[in-house]
């Protein structure tokens, strides 16, 4: 079995132009990358800031599937505020 054994519950990454505040730093790691210290971002908070940064609503960006409106965001996200320039 194949998984991943490092950095399990927290990533880092980079965004550059298109409305994002420069030098901004949100959240932070323990010493190790292992647990997110402080402000952590969920996956849907972060898919609505980008979709928010494109000019797109996410909470009325919907699609159909097996006979439901679904949202890329599910039923939460929020957009990060601190993000935005």
């Amino acid at each position: 079995m194949l998984f991943r054994s490092h950095h399990p519950h927290c990533f880092s990454l980079c965004l550059a132009g298109g409305g994002v505040r420069g030098g901004t730093v949100v959240g932070s790691s323990d010493e190790l990358g292992w647990q997110t210290a402080s402000d952590p971002v969920h996956t849907h908070d972060f898919h609505a800031a980008v979709l928010h940064l494109l000019g797109l609503d996410h909470t009325r960006l919907t699609y159909r599937h097996r006979g439901l409106e679904q949202r890329l965001t599910d039923v939460a996200g929020r957009v990060v505020e601190p993000l935005l320039g």
